[in-house]
């Protein structure tokens, strides 16, 4: 589905707390066998009050619906 991995796949995963309520989540991608070089991205999230936490699993590669746990 247009996201190629190899075997030599190493995902890098770092969370900073900024401050209460704000955290910063960076991910570095290094597979040499499929990328020149690693790559990496970051996304800032933000603490939502009074919500449930809603968990994403990949299940084989299964992300539609029916594959979901929960209700």
């Amino acid at each position: 589905m247009g996201h190629p991995t190899s075997e030599a796949l190493h995902v890098t995963e770092r969370f900073r707390r900024r401050d209460f309520g704000h955290m910063e989540l960076h991910i570095t991608i290094d597979d040499p066998k499929v990328f020149t070089k690693a790559w990496s991205a970051t996304e800032d999230l933000e603490l939502v009050p009074n919500t449930e936490l809603i968990e994403f699993v990949c299940n084989e590669n299964e992300q539609d619906v029916k594959h979901m746990p929960g209700k």
